[in-house]
């Protein structure tokens, strides 16, 4: 509706417990529902996330994101101007799906006494949808639009009032000229059905027959159902009946504004305090420690759930369609070409940690922006833009409220201090059904981040797994025994409790620049960041990526960041990042390193010949037994 040809979609998806019983009829549907959408719209998806945490069973959270390309100048608003101009509804018929989604869903529970219990679900129709976008892409070149606005939450409702406050003016509608798919349908089910595939655009009388022209050409069915006015005022009759009068920007931009109570939860103190580690840093609970411990807990991580190969998900996406993509899944942004004859290219990544957000819901919501900024920066972006979903329990819970206002706070402080804007997003609350003031009572508090950024040559991209055999590894950052919240916390021990990752935010600068810079000029030939799993995690899907082994050594590393073996291989410190470097190139990137202030240390190198992830002095795991250990979980849950 601005104007954008759609390029490419992410996804980011929470699931309950994988061996739930209900678990795997959701995600079944939400894969298929995903999958044949996109596929239908001839969309690649690039990347995203696919989490499993009980805390989602009951709400399991489905993030989508979609990637435009356009000209500056080529923007259309959603401002209804000029008095006279024609408002036309175009696309789908309107149904009875969908009705009340926004408002019932916007509440804290589904009221018995209620029409429904839930609201009926939105039909989809891919085929529709991509011919609308071929439809709105030619009427917007032929310049016959005025403004546009799609049909959304709330339906014909808050498309009229939205363009008719935007506009400053006003719009009278007649109801009963909008095409229906069915007629028993009431004057209010129509004004807030939210059937799919429509627009509702501002046409002068002029450039009217032209408009009808397109949409007839492409096969969409259109109506003008009112026009401009000079009023000021809203209205909409129906068969006669004025049912609604009213400015539309006590609608649009002028509704109630909730100052709700929040306050920091009671149980919040003793959360923190649950650290996996004592208050001299003792452990509280067993650690790995011999080769052999440390090779069991690595294969039992990266055939957890959240650290498993997530192939069998996005194999049913279509990742290459148009031709264009650069990257995607598992890479850690996945980037897609915008210009052919220069190579320009976008990276995108989404990020967010539920875990880290209930252990402290400001410091996580920054970790997620971190991690997402990290993403695009390893592949050779320069992070430009910012847009966000708030997943978040219910706003009429002080306590999910307080998280919210930390999330918020700190995904806005970030931003600030990174330099990225937000350019939006949508919120997604009252994900809870428990009893509030519980520490369970709705879903770990969510915020994904997605971040934007641009490659001026795609043919520069790195991607996450080393190539070949000879490269230099380097660990870039610096390693703390930070494993609260970790993986390995949650895998082997079931124990959510102390702070999250400690967030430095020029470190992260720093560190993007470094990627950005050494992408740039050549020197290195993969890089990839660390995050859940630590570095441990992180060597192992380097490895499989491509099926070169490497040998590290992490003596130099527990000696000058004063952690133990277990530590440096499982802790989730943020602002780091591995790459693989060529001989050639050393000199030079250490020097950059040097020059930007990020700790650089030569960990190791790829190896092929032992086809293995090799850890000097403590254990080695042929590449085969760690492919087969991360390929098995998700088949061997959902078939």
């Amino acid at each position: 509706s601005m104007g954008a040809r759609p390029v490419a979609v992410m996804d980011a998806l929470r699931f309950g417990a994988i061996d739930h019983p209900d678990t795997a009829r959701v995600v079944h549907g939400v894969v298929a529902g995903v999958g044949g959408y996109g596929n239908c719209l001839g969309l690649p998806n690039i990347g995203g996330e696919v989490v499993f945490d009980p805390s989602y069973q009951g709400n399991p959270l489905v993030n989508a994101l979609c990637l435009g390309v356009l000209r500056h100048e080529d923007v259309h608003l959603a401002n209804a101007t000029g008095v006279g101009n024609k408002v036309v509804l175009f696309g789908a018929r309107t149904g009875g799906d969908g009705i009340g989604g926004a408002s019932i869903l916007a509440s804290e529970t589904f009221d018995d006494g209620g029409p429904s219990k839930r609201p009926s679900v939105q039909v989809g129709d891919p085929f529709m949808e991509k011919v609308l976008i071929e439809c709105c892409l030619e009427l917007f070149a032929a310049g016959v639009v005025e403004a546009i606005q799609d049909l959304g939450a709330a339906g014909i409702s808050c498309a009229t009032s939205e363009l008719a406050s935007n506009g400053e003016g006003g719009m009278h509608v007649d109801l009963e000229k909008v095409l229906l798919r069915d007629p028993t349908l009431t004057a209010g089910e129509i004004l807030m059905s939210e059937s799919q595939e429509r627009m509702m655009a501002v046409v002068r009388p002029d450039r009217l027959d032209e408009f009808l022209a397109i949409t007839g050409k492409w096969d969409v069915e259109t109506a003008v159902i009112g026009e401009v006015t000079d009023t000021g005022r809203l209205t909409i009759d129906h068969h006669g009946h004025r049912i609604v009068d009213v400015d539309p920007r006590t609608v649009a931009h002028e509704g109630p504004v909730y100052d709700r109570p929040y306050a920091r939860p009671a149980w919040m103190d003793g959360l923190q305090a649950d650290s996996v580690s004592g208050p001299d840093g003792e452990a509280r609970y067993p650690r790995p420690s011999t080769g052999d411990e440390l090779r069991a807990t690595l294969l039992r991580l990266v055939a957890s759930p959240n650290l498993a190969s997530k192939a069998w998900v996005t194999d049913q996406y279509d990742r290459f369609v148009q031709g264009n993509t650069a990257l995607a899944q598992p890479d850690d942004a996945g980037v897609v070409r915008v210009d052919e004859a220069t190579g320009l290219g976008v990276a995108l990544a989404v990020d967010g940690n539920g875990r880290y957000t209930k252990l402290d819901p400001y410091a996580g919501a920054q970790l997620a922006l971190a991690e997402a900024y990290r993403n695009v920066a390893t592949v050779g972006a320069r992070p430009r833009a910012v847009t966000d979903c708030l997943n978040f329990g219910s706003p009429e819970d002080p306590d999910a409220m307080w998280q919210l206002v930390q999330g918020i706070t700190g995904l806005a402080d970030a931003c600030l201090e990174l330099g990225v804007p937000v350019t939006g997003g949508n919120v997604s609350l009252y994900n809870g059904t428990g009893e509030p003031g519980r520490i369970d009572s709705s879903i770990h508090p969510t915020p994904v981040v997605g971040v934007l950024g641009v490659i001026d040559d795609v043919t520069r991209v790195v991607p996450s797994g080393w190539r070949e055999p000879g490269l230099a590894v380097y660990l870039l950052g610096t390693t703390r025994g930070e494993l609260d919240g970790s993986a390995w916390a949650d895998v082997v021990h079931g124990h959510l409790g102390g702070l999250p990752p400690r967030v430095d935010l020029a470190a992260e600068r720093a560190l993007a620049q470094v990627l950005v810079g050494a992408v740039r000029d050549g020197l290195v030939d993969a890089a990839h960041d660390l995050s859940e799993g630590g570095l441990a995690v992180a060597l192992v899907e380097a490895c499989v990526r491509y099926g070169v082994g490497a040998e590290v050594d992490l003596e130099a590393l527990c000696a000058r960041d004063g952690v133990t073996p277990f530590e440096a291989l499982f802790a989730e410190s943020a602002a780091r990042a591995l790459v693989a470097v060529p001989r050639t190139e050393e000199v030079r990137f250490a020097d950059v390193c040097t020059g930007r202030g990020v700790p650089a240390l030569r960990i190791g190198t790829t190896d092929d010949e032992a086809d293995a992830l090799a850890v000097r002095g403590l254990f080695a795991v042929p590449l085969a037994e760690l492919a087969a250990a991360r390929d098995a979980t998700l088949p061997r849950h959902f078939g």
